[in-house]
């Protein structure tokens, strides 16, 4: 870290030592929080008292400090975390020496989250930019489940006690689920603004590479920063594997629906100016996979699902750009494909494609489809599992959205 930058994070501190900010508290006025990394809680864990969690996220936008997001949703009881720290990352479970620098809440180094809600900590002096790696450690003072997001494609290290300032976590054991950490927002210029990609395991980004942040919506972000103009914009991420829109989680789905867990994971995020949103296939799939009736969905079902979302996020000003339903024939159990399920996803996707219903349209299916068999993915786009696309697939998906309408 250079000088200057200990400089002025000393300086950040000490103004922000006069007075504990709260979750209303609002940067300066040339500038605003923002969401700029996101993982939506789905599930519980196992209890990790008197241990110390390491994640490394990568957030998209610059800002000269930070504020994070816990949860204790999936808690059976209060949890208590802190010390928590947040430092520049140097690689596995390595921080850069003299960068860390401790995260509080109401001014205090550890906070008792209540079971089934969050804390927003006090904002960190912490300058970022857009990309840069950070680790954050947090020590689980007491605490029976742990609130996860399940699928992370990144190694968290978990080690025993209370280690957050450490250098480098020796002898831990390392996971790829994210635990109690579900957003980064930074304090940006005052045109900052998010976009929140919602949906499945394609949005979460299985099939791409552990520890590259190849989703397809960490592909977006990076175009979005290559562009002058569009540089302010800030990209999360809110997907979760083996969600659906309608339903709430049925063995092997997972998470709240999306219409459930919609204001939570989208709406009520800072400085959201657009949300893209990918979802409907697990949908279609649990109509043959599971037996409960409220479970055989139809298309017509699905579409007036989308319809309520997009209505929710145009109430509060936020434009919504929808994307078609990616092919999947040749899928692997527990999944299946089947002719009725195909019906479903060609009706849907051509309601989002004619409908008029969203603000702007990406045509995921026939980008994705193989053009000879075009229930199939292309297999240059295939993971292998002819469902999830690989790096590349997931790149031609971030290169199909067309930017210019994020402008507005």
């Amino acid at each position: 870290m250079s000088i200057f930058k200990v400089a002025f994070c000393s300086l950040l501190v000490a103004l922000a030592a006069l007075k504990p900010a709260s979750a209303t508290d609002r940067p300066a006025q040339s500038q605003h929080w923002v969401a700029a990394w996101s993982a939506a809680a789905d599930q519980d864990g196992p209890a990790l008292s008197g241990k110390t969690i390491r994640q490394i996220v990568r957030p998209s936008i610059a800002g000269p400090s930070v504020r994070l997001r816990l949860s204790n949703l999936y808690g059976t009881g209060a949890v208590t975390l802190g010390p928590v720290r947040i430092a520049e990352h140097a690689g596995e479970s390595a921080i850069r020496p003299g960068s860390d620098r401790a995260v509080t809440f109401g001014g205090k180094p550890t906070v008792t989250i209540a079971q089934g809600v969050d804390a927003l900590s006090d904002p960190v002096a912490f300058p970022l930019v857009a990309f840069e790696q950070v680790a954050i450690s947090l020590y689980v003072v007491d605490g029976k489940v742990s609130t996860l997001h399940g699928v992370g494609m990144q190694t968290a290290f978990i080690a025993d006690g209370q280690v957050t300032a450490a250098a480098k976590l020796e002898s831990s054991e390392t996971d790829t689920s994210r635990y109690f950490l579900t957003d980064v927002e930074v304090a940006a210029r005052a045109n900052a603004r998010t976009v929140v990609v919602v949906g499945d395991s394609i949005t979460d980004g299985v099939g791409s590479t552990n520890d590259r942040n190849r989703r397809w919506p960490d592909v977006l972000a990076e175009r979005l920063q290559a562009d002058p103009a569009l540089a302010s914009i800030a990209v999360v991420n809110s997907g979760i594997a083996g969600n659906r829109l309608l339903n709430d989680a049925s063995a092997p789905f997972v998470g709240p629906s999306i219409l459930t867990r919609f204001e939570r994971d989208v709406l009520s995020k800072p400085n959201v100016r657009w949300v893209v949103v990918l979802t409907g296939s697990n949908d279609i799939s649990a109509s043959d996979m599971l037996a409960t009736a409220k479970d055989k969905v139809s298309a017509q079902q699905i579409i007036t699902g989308l319809q309520k979302l997009i209505a929710r996020a145009h109430a509060k000003g936020i434009k919504v750009y929808g994307a078609t339903l990616l092919p999947k024939a040749g899928v692997g159990k527990p999944f299946i494909h089947t002719p009725e399920a195909q019906a479903k996803r060609n009706e849907v996707n051509a309601w989002i494609r004619s409908s008029g219903a969203f603000d702007a349209v990406v045509d995921f299916d026939r980008l994705m489809r193989d053009p000879a068999r075009p229930d199939h993915l292309a297999a240059r786009y295939d993971s292998g599992d002819h469902l999830h696309p690989n790096d590349a697939g997931f790149a031609a998906m971030a290169a199909a959205i067309d930017l210019r309408v994020l402008r507005n």
